[in-house]
């Protein structure tokens, strides 16, 4: 008797989502949280989120909303009209990029900003220039859309800055749009200005599409300063921003991206068959923030100085760590190659993936290995964190590093 072929074996999950990597910092984040939860003293440098409490005038003008029904009901998908018309204006007191509100879309946070826009953007096989190091989420969202991500790589030699030399290395004819980003994360890197109005001009000569993420726009130090690319790169430009690092709103989960108004209209359609409206409740609390001044934001960033500082100087001093200055947002990503491939209390990491899980089971110290961001070798360590579990934290790293 002949033998049943067996049936063949078929993906329960499409290649296109099977292919997605989890997002490192929030399974970094996770994994702390467990231990923590299970009694280990963890201290976690891996969320990029900001530790104080959203401002009081925020949470009020939320409250407030839930109790109005109109705020109970579906409005429109690219936001509640007052909110994108307080976001052109908060863009042209902020940066001086002067946009209508009918650019304007407001989304599910950040995340879906950069989700959008290349969605609404690419087409399969364009090709995206993409900084590294860079934010974990950047390169799915490519391919997500379609896209191919084309890494351009720098490091502390540069201030982790590209020049316009190194991305013109990169461009193809299937180059489509550039990712640009400053203040950045993971590197806490500030373009200065002159920098950007030349990758500006470089990318409209080349008839590019520009990305660019500002959502750290108001988390600059010292005599760093914020420069939109918006202002030299021409006509084709996206915006993406939201209130969740500026406003310590990481969990009301508001985002919006500005461009052109086909592109946004474009965005919107896609947003109208995925998550339609943002909660209105959330949109509301986003309204009182951007509305508002920036005196709760300057206090916030007093603080992240302050540790800025500090960290900087505690990692310095760690032998096998090399660590820039970070000039914004809310991170330090120092390069630990002297770390690599030496004994640590008997154990030996090769990559910095292996070097992370070694300092949490170590050290109790939760932080993000640089190959989530594309450039191996590095760590990233949130300073967001309360200023006597940043200095316990750095301590256990020191203490590893010199028990060999």
């Amino acid at each position: 008797m002949s033998a049943v072929p067996s049936a063949p074996v078929t993906a329960r999950v499409s290649a296109r989502i099977g292919g997605i990597s989890e997002s490192a910092t929030l399974a970094v984040d996770a994994k702390a949280k467990a231990l923590k939860a299970a009694g280990r003293p963890v201290i976690g440098f891996g969320a990029g989120e900001p530790d104080f409490p959203t401002p009081d005038y925020i949470v009020a003008a939320a409250a407030a909303a839930a109790r109005q029904p109109k705020y109970h009901h579906y409005t429109p998908v690219a936001g509640l009209p007052e909110l994108r018309a307080a976001i052109a204006g908060k863009t042209k007191r902020d940066t001086g990029y002067d946009v209508d509100a009918a650019q304007v879309l407001v989304t599910n946070g950040g995340k879906q900003a950069v989700y959008n826009a290349f969605a609404a953007l690419l087409d399969p096989g364009d090709e995206v220039l993409l900084i590294a190091p860079y934010w974990t989420t950047y390169p799915e969202a490519i391919k997500l859309a379609g896209g191919v991500p084309v890494e351009v790589v720098t490091d502390e030699t540069s201030g982790y800055l590209a020049t316009v030399e190194q991305l013109e290395g990169a461009r193809t004819p299937r180059t489509k749009a550039l990712l640009f980003v400053s203040p950045s994360n993971p590197t806490g890197a500030v373009y200065p200005g002159d920098q950007v109005e030349a990758i500006g001009v470089w990318a409209s000569e080349h008839d590019l599409w520009v990305v660019t993420d500002e959502i750290y726009e108001h988390l600059v130090y010292g005599d760093a300063r914020m420069t939109s690319i918006a202002h030299s790169a021409g006509e084709k430009v996206v915006v993406v921003n939201g209130v969740a690092k500026t406003y310590a709103m990481t969990g009301w989960r508001v985002g919006w991206l500005i461009g052109p108004t086909d592109v946004v209209n474009a965005a919107t359609n896609l947003q109208s068959h995925s998550t339609s409206n943002v909660s209105n409740v959330a949109q509301v609390a986003a309204l009182a923030a951007v509305s508002g001044d920036l005196s709760a934001v300057a206090e916030m960033r007093a603080v992240y100085d302050r540790r800025r500082r500090t960290i900087v100087s505690l990692l310095s001093d760690i032998p096998g760590v090399v660590c820039p200055e970070p000039l914004g947002a809310f991170y330090a990503y120092p390069s630990v190659k002297g770390l690599l491939g030496v004994s640590l209390r008997g154990r030996v990491a090769q990559d910095s993936t292996a070097l992370a899980e070694i300092i949490l089971e170590e050290a109790e110290v939760a932080v993000v290995p640089g190959e989530a961001f594309g450039t191996p070798g590095y760590l990233r360590l949130s300073y967001a964190l309360g200023d006597e579990d940043l200095a316990e934290g750095v301590a256990r790293i020191a203490k590893l590093a010199v028990e060999r």
